[in-house]
């Protein structure tokens, strides 16, 4: 398994500085910009872009309106923003999901790669590997052991089939071959109650949604999909200690339209940069364990690529379907 990328690993650790962009007199935006969210309101990636709008709305001085448009797992969303005129009045923000739909499903009515322009990578969230408090493990290791002598291997909750956490269960699942039974929830949040009841007893959830739960001691966290330590709980290893080149994030960020002027892709990416900067989103966003650092058009491209050449390996060697 191939570790990750030296430039996707600039993004995540933000080697690199996003260019000031001059705000000249008369330049977009002139009017309000709605920026389409595909996902409902109170997930991740709307509390995260609610957020970060609301700042990039004060630097630019226009409104930024978000428009909810959930459904068909992110795709009527992300292909209403396609088919917008690229004129940097609509907005995509958008999430780990359009790194994997792609391979799931072979007739989208938009190219990833041909109709979206990447801006700015806001987010980037490991998934936790938790466990029922009442079973005996404590670590990674004693996972995969518990694994390898359970007849019928594990029972492994997911937050849906084709979800962040489903590819962070065949990532795992491809680099230890342990038999894994996948279980796939509709949604997150009811995964995470069974797992907290003992019906399922692991799963990789996000980190912002189960973070509170382990520090209750509801939960037991054995491991988290990113690299080196989390903040907030900084007695976490990686997953990657024990298995090199083991990531899988959830991640979100801006998108606008091909053929969008490069002075708005530019001056929105400033923006942004300076957003993620600002002490009160700073603290909100460290609260809800999301990782952010400065980055430009080209560091998100080179991630979004990475991510996508991953997960369509990932989904190719494991046969995964919609079904």
């Amino acid at each position: 398994m191939s570790t990750i990328t030296t430039a996707r690993r600039a993004v995540l650790l933000g080697a690199l500085a996003a260019p000031v962009v001059a705000q000249a007199q008369g330049a977009w935006p002139q009017r309000p910009v709605r920026v389409i969210i595909p996902w409902p309101p109170g997930g991740g990636a709307d509390t995260v872009g609610r957020i970060l709008f609301a700042r990039v709305a004060e630097i630019l001085g226009q409104n930024f309106v978000i428009e909810n448009r959930p459904g068909a797992t992110g795709t009527i969303g992300a292909n209403a923003a396609v088919r917008s005129a690229a004129d940097g009045y609509t907005l995509l923000y958008d999430a780990t999901g359009l790194s994997i739909n792609p391979f799931l499903m072979p007739h989208l009515p938009f190219d990833v790669r041909r109709d979206l322009v990447p801006v700015f990578l806001s987010a980037v969230v490991p998934n936790l590997l938790v466990v029922t408090p009442s079973v005996q493990v404590r670590t990674v290791q004693d996972v995969i052991t518990l694994a390898r002598n359970t007849p019928g291997g594990l029972n492994w909750a997911s937050s849906g089939n084709g979800s962040a956490q489903h590819m962070a269960l065949e990532l795992f699942r491809q680099m230890t071959q342990l038999p894994l039974t996948h279980v796939p929830y509709r949604g997150g949040g009811p995964a995470l109650t069974d797992v907290i009841g003992g019906q399922i007893n692991f799963f990789f959830s996000n980190a912002s949604a189960s973070t509170g739960h382990v520090q209750s001691g509801a939960l037991r966290a054995v491991g988290h999909s990113g690299t080196g330590r989390l903040g907030s709980l900084p007695d976490v290893p990686a997953v990657a200690e024990t298995l090199p080149g083991f990531e899988a994030y959830e991640w979100n960020g801006a998108f606008v339209p091909r053929g969008t002027p490069a002075e708005v892709v530019q001056r929105l990416n400033a923006a942004m940069n300076e957003a993620i900067a600002h002490p009160a989103v700073a603290e909100r966003l460290a609260g809800l364990n999301v990782g952010t650092r400065r980055n430009t058009p080209d560091e998100f491209r080179a991630f979004l690529e990475a991510e996508l050449t991953k997960w369509e390996r990932v989904i190719r060697e494991g046969n995964i379907r919609l079904d």
